[in-house]
């Protein structure tokens, strides 16, 4: 196989390996085709009103000051007096999309619904407003249009502020909360005067949604702890007493309202949400009204997590729920059928009902959740074939048909305190059966795709074996008849499993994956004569010391491996790679080059020790980090001055070096101006963004020299991260490009030392200059500790200033000096590219090393590929064994991240391949002219 040809397959490989993932985990949950159910019984509420306060944490709103004053009177008179409440527990992801999609629709999309962020409905689902006569809804343009349409008919009605007033910069974030409750005051004053909207409101089955975004806002902008976020809390307070006083008195205080106050994630205190933190996942739940159970006593409770005490709650009654449970809440409230990919639980205790209305309302909550249950296992038996098919056993067709006779029995005895627990019973089996039908094909994908990542590895060492190693003999004629033994049986192979999945009627994604194990394993076995080549070779080896190497590497992988979990992993990892050149014996002739590697891996290594960026933000550390920039380069522009004049390179080095100083005094006058709130200036925003788009191209304007080149480089990137950073992490690219430098002048020593003819003086390497494919080397054990290398440092800018498959590791701050005003595509894009950054920093080392070793592109590549390959394929391993959906998350999140470090490898290699055959061509043809 050509060596493009192996890059090309090998990227469509990563590619299939990179999607698999989020086929067997992040299936959508939902199903369609069942039949609404609801209560036969009038229900208590004509109307209900639903107030969501963005990002509020539930000790935000519980917990009293320190001095002992409420923050919320008014909720908290509800708590004592009128209502109950209690704690919402979320779901991860904690976005806004996935919180009220739970909220208003009761079913938790997957994990990959933070990728969807704010689009209108990318999948069709039922909801508490669908079901609704007529829904009005007030608050963020992000929010509400996603539910209205997916709404059928035109029932759901809107009203949305301009996105420009999202503004994190705003000098009181809280007007947007003050725009809706106006907004909802003028429109019940002007329904006096209109008589279609008066008769619309006096209809039963009303939904009003007040979407709160102000407390977010200034969460995100101040951190949830701050004045202005705590004002926004009292603010809103104040706001739900004026409403509902508004809507009681349009009504004419009928007692015919439900009032539901609750948050769709909470905040940690550095002001970010995403991940699993309990103060991102314990959110508010206060409910009142009609058929709503008044505020009761409680001498003893059954939460030991000390909050009744700490929120001075532990006499009131708390009852917990999960977030989804909402949804049939206000549904049963309501009278509208539930939600129909609902999975929530009625919470019975917020119910002030009678018991036969409360025995109805679960057994129409059963029936709902059952009805799911028998359409998933219908789909998953259309597509398995009869004898294959294992059903869930407590929820076969006769059981299913048991469990409904026996529970509408129970009620029509009047015996309701029977049938609320045996309906409990049967949503807790549905929910069961549910997981087990969703999960039905997980462990057959995941076989197949281990198979073939295996399989792939395993062919990528041989290919190596092969390139590098000489194993193989020049091919007989009976390997031609071996070799076309092996085509037929593998052709059979892959006609059996095409046949097997299209009798299922498997959908088209099952063929690649199943069948892409049949042709791996195909390529793998065809290298026979390779693998017979290594095991004739056994004998020869020194077993002792190739298991001293396998261990080694082991350790090493699973180094990175455990540091994507443990970022303190990474300060082990460096303290260990520190005395390297003592170890090799290269610090006996390179001492200063050794001291400067041992010095710069110490520094970097106290990064993964320190709190994760955004924490706590301190500008101070972005005007050192500028500083030591100037320090850095400008030690190494005295030096090269020293060595030759530096004529263009030299005026475009100042220049960029007071770029950097200027980038440095951007965010500190931004920073200033967003804490006296006088906005974001626009000669700074002007700035950093000429700032982001010239540094694609200036680096381009320096010599091809090496070092040139990368300062170049690296000075044009630290001016963007500057402008990105908010605390310590501003430091990172300054310190990691020492350590890159130095590692750049000790491999080179390292190549002095073993004694290469071809060896090359770093001050005369440049980039552009023709390749000799005389000098170019094969792969060497140090080769291997090189790849190793570029691995261990990719992880490090990965994870060096936080955990970047946490969502909540990024900070809003950061893009400050570009835009504060809420855009999420824009804003990830800039944290993205923040992120990347130490990336390319590392890339580019890397690929300076592979041109100063004289060492094919290829090569290099190949081992990286695999020890990349073995990491994935650790993390879908962990994926399998961990139980909790956040452990899962976490796994998926790690494993998303090397595939795609990976892919990126790919891509890179292919170019890198063009290219330097492009060079390699025009090096040989000039040869051929000289002589």
């Amino acid at each position: 196989m050509k060596m493009i040809t192996f890059f090309i397959v090998g990227l469509l490989v990563h590619v299939v390996f990179f999607l698999s993932i989020f086929d067997i985990y992040f299936t959508s949950p939902l199903v369609h085709g069942m039949t609404p159910q609801r209560v036969s019984l009038p229900p208590p509420a004509k109307r209900l009103v639903l107030f969501v306060a963005d990002g509020l944490r539930a000790d935000s709103l519980f917990k009293p000051d320190d001095n002992g004053t409420v923050r919320t009177p008014y909720l908290r008179s509800i708590i004592e007096e009128a209502g109950t409440w209690g704690v919402s527990h979320t779901h991860v992801p904690t976005e806004s999309r996935p919180g009220h999609v739970a909220l208003i629709a009761g079913f938790y999309e997957d994990v990959s619904a933070v990728a969807k962020g704010w689009k209108e409905n990318p999948v069709e689902f039922d909801s508490v407003f669908n079901e609704s006569r007529h829904t009005w809804c007030w608050g963020s343009p992000d929010i509400l249009p996603m539910f209205a349409k997916g709404a059928s008919g035109d029932h759901v009605y809107t009203h949305t502020y301009p996105p420009e007033r999202e503004d994190f910069a705003s000098t009181d974030a809280s007007r947007l909360d003050t725009w809706v409750f106006d907004e909802v005051k003028a429109f019940f004053s002007a329904a006096k005067n209109n008589e279609t909207r008066l008769n619309q409101l006096h209809e039963e089955q009303n939904v009003f949604f007040l979407h709160l975004l102000g407390i977010d806002t200034n969460g995100h902008a101040h951190r949830p702890m701050s004045k202005e976020c705590l004002e926004n809390i009292g603010l809103v307070d104040t706001g739900v007493a004026e409403i509902v006083t508004v809507i009681d008195d349009f009504f004419g205080h009928d007692g015919k309202t439900a009032y539901v106050f609750t948050s769709d994630h909470g905040m940690t205190n550095w002001g970010s949400h995403g991940a699993g933190h309990p103060s991102e996942t314990l959110t508010p739940l206060v409910a009142w009204g009609a058929g709503v159970q008044t505020a009761q006593r409680a001498d003893s409770q059954k939460y030991d997590d000390f909050y009744l005490k700490e929120w001075g709650l532990e006499t009131y009654k708390r009852v917990d729920v999960n977030q989804a449970d909402i949804a049939p809440l206000m549904s049963s409230l309501l009278g509208v059928p539930f939600p129909l990919n609902s999975v929530g639980v009625l919470p019975l205790n917020y119910l002030n009902n009678s018991q036969h209305f409360k025995a109805e309302s679960m057994f129409a909550n059963a029936i709902q959740i059952l009805e799911q249950f028998k359409v998933k296992m219908a789909q998953k038996k259309e597509t398995t074939i009869s004898i294959l098919f294992t059903p869930y056993q407590p929820l076969t067709e006769s059981k299913q048909m048991d469990f409904v006779r026996h529970a509408r029995e129970l009620i029509q005895r009047r015996q309701f305190d029977k049938a609320i627990p045996y309906c409990e019973d049967l949503i807790a089996q549905a929910l069961q059966g549910l997981s087990y039908y969703h999960t039905y094909d997980r462990l057959f994908l995941g076989s197949s795709v281990v198979l073939a990542f295996i399989g792939w590895t395993s062919y990528v060492v041989l290919f190596i074996l092969k390139t590098h190693a000489s194993l193989r003999k020049p091919p007989t004629n009976t390997h031609s008849v071996a070799e076309r033994s092996l085509v037929w049986t593998f052709l059979c192979l892959g006609l059996f499993v095409a046949l097997f999945l299209a009798v299922q009627s498997s959908p088209w994604t099952y063929y690649i994956y199943c069948l892409l194990p049949v042709l791996v394993w195909y390529a793998v076995v065809k290298e026979y004569e390779t693998l017979a080549g290594l095991i004739r070779s056994i004998p020869s080896l020194p077993l002792s010391q190739c298991f001293g190497y396998f261990l080694l590497v082991m350790f090493g992988i699973e180094l990175l491996v455990v540091s994507f979990f443990y970022r303190g992993m990474l300060t082990l990892g460096l303290i260990l790679l520190a005395p390297w050149p003592v170890v090799s014996g290269l610090y006996i002739k390179a001492k200063f080059r050794s001291v400067t590697w041992m010095l710069s891996c110490l520094c970097l290594a106290l990064f993964p020790l320190l709190p994760v960026v955004g924490r706590d933000p301190n500008v101070n550390y972005v005007i050192c980090a500028g500083v030591l920039t100037l320090l850095i380069s400008s030690s190494y522009l005295w030096s090269s001055w020293k060595r030759s004049p530096l004529i263009r390179d030299g005026q475009l080095f100042i220049c960029q070096i007071m770029q950097v100083m200027l980038c440095a005094y951007i965010l500190t006058s931004t920073h200033i101006s967003l804490q006296l709130k006088q906005g974001l200036p626009l000669f700074n925003q002007l700035v950093s963004w000429i700032t982001l788009a010239s540094s694609f191209f200036v680096p381009l304007l320096s010599s091809t020299r090496l070092f040139h080149r990368l300062l170049s480089i690296l000075l044009s990137l630290v001016c963007v991260y500057l402008l990105l950073s908010t605390g310590y992490e501003a430091l990172f690219p300054p310190v990691l490009s020492w350590l890159m430098f130095a590692w750049i002048n000790v491999e080179q020593e390292a190549m002095n030392t073993r004694g290469r003819s071809n060896r090359t003086e770093l001050s005369s390497v440049d980039f552009a200059e023709n390749i000799d494919i005389t000098k170019i080397r094969q792969l060497t054990l140090d080769d291997i500790r090189r790849s190793y290398f570029f691995v261990f440092f990719i992880i490090i800018a990965f994870f060096g200033c936080g955990n970047i498959a946490s969502i909540n590791s990024f900070d809003p701050a950061s893009v400050y000096c570009f835009l504060t005003v809420f855009n999420p595509f824009i804003m990830g894009g800039l944290l993205m590219w923040k992120v990347l950054i130490p990336f390319v920093i590392v890339m580019c080392t890397f690929e300076s090393i592979r041109v100063s070793t004289r060492l094919s592109s290829r090569s290099l590549f190949l081992v990286v590929l695999v020890i990349s390959d073995l990491m994935a394929l650790h993390f879908f391993f962990l994926v399998k064994d961990y139980g909790s959906w956040l452990d899962i998350g976490t796994s998926i999140s790690h494993y998303v991240i090397v595939m795609s470090m990976t892919i990126f490898l790919m891509v890179l290699s292919i170019m890198t391949h063009i290219l330097t055959s492009k060079r390699i061509l025009i090096g040989q043809k000039r040869k051929m002219h000289l002589r």
